[in-house]
C-alpha cells in the first residue's frame, strides 16, 4: 500500500468540505443575482422590463446558482459515500468527480464573464440625453456603455451625476455583480482544487483495492 488509510480519509474529508463550501457560494451566486432583478428592491422595473440585460440572464441564478449547488451535492455525496457512492468503483468514482468538476466550471466560467462583462457595460438607467440632441430629453439605456476615454467604475463622481432613474442604480449594479465575480473566482478556484483532490483519491482508491 502505497498510500496509509489516513490519507484516503482526508481525501473524502476534503470532498465533503469543498462540497459543502461550493454549495454555500452558489447560494451566494443566487442571491446575488436576484437582487440585481429587484433594483432598490422595486418590484415595478422587473415589471415594466427595466432590468438590465446582464441581470436578466441569470447566469448567477442557473450558472453560479443551480449547476453548480447541482455539482456540490455529487461531491457532498462522494465525500460521505452516501447513497451509490458506497461501493462504487474508483474508475466510476473519477467519472463521477470529472462530471462534477465540468459542471461547476461551466457555471463557475459563464457567471464569472457574464459579471465582468456586466461590470464593463454598467446599468440599465435613466438618462439625460440632451448633450446629443440639443434638446432635454431622457431615455433608458447604458450610459456608461459609449464612454470611450472614461471607465465609470475608477470615477465615483459619474455614479450620482449620470442616471436619474432608479436613485443609486449604479451603487447597486457595481455591488452585487462585483460579489458574483468574486464569488464566480472563488468557485473556480474551489473546482480546481476538487480536481486535484480527485486525482488524490483515484490513486489512493486503487492503492486500497
Amino acid at each position: 500500500m502505497l498510500f496509509p488509510p489516513c490519507l484516503v480519509g482526508c481525501s473524502r474529508t476534503c470532498s465533503r468540505v469543498l462540497g459543502l463550501s461550493l454549495g454555500a457560494t452558489a447560494l451566494f451566486a443566487a442571491g446575488a443575482n436576484t437582487a440585481l432583478l429587484f433594483p432598490n428592491w422595486d418590484v415595478t422595473y422587473l415589471l415594466r422590463g427595466l432590468v438590465g440585460r446582464h441581470a436578466l440572464l441569470g447566469s448567477g441564478l442557473w450558472g453560479g446558482g443551480l449547476m453548480v449547488l447541482m455539482a456540490a451535492t455529487l461531491i457532498s455525496m462522494m465525500g460521505w459515500r452516501g447513497c451509490c457512492f458506497e461501493k462504487t468503483a474508483p474508475c466510476c468514482s473519477i467519472l463521477t468527480a470529472l462530471l462534477a468538476s465540468g459542471l461547476a466550471l461551466l457555471g463557475a466560467l459563464i457567471c464569472f464573464v457574464t459579471s465582468g462583462v456586466a461590470l464593463r457595460d454598467g446599468p440599465l438607467c435613466m438618462f439625460d440625453i440632451s448633450s446629443f440632441n440639443q434638446t432635454q430629453a431622457w431615455k433608458y439605456g447604458y450610459p456608461f456603455k459609449d464612454l470611450r476615454h472614461k471607465n465609470y467604475l475608477y470615477d465615483p463622481s459619474l455614479w450620482s451625476s449620470v442616471c436619474l432613474e432608479p436613485s443609486k442604480a449604479v451603487v447597486w449594479h457595481v455591488a452585487f455583480f462585483s460579489v458574483l465575480l468574486c464569488v464566480s473566482a472563488l468557485q473556480l478556484l474551489l473546482v480546481a482544487i476538487h480536481s486535484v483532490n480527485s486525482l488524490l483519491g483515484l490513486f489512493c482508491s486503487f492503492c486500497e483495492e
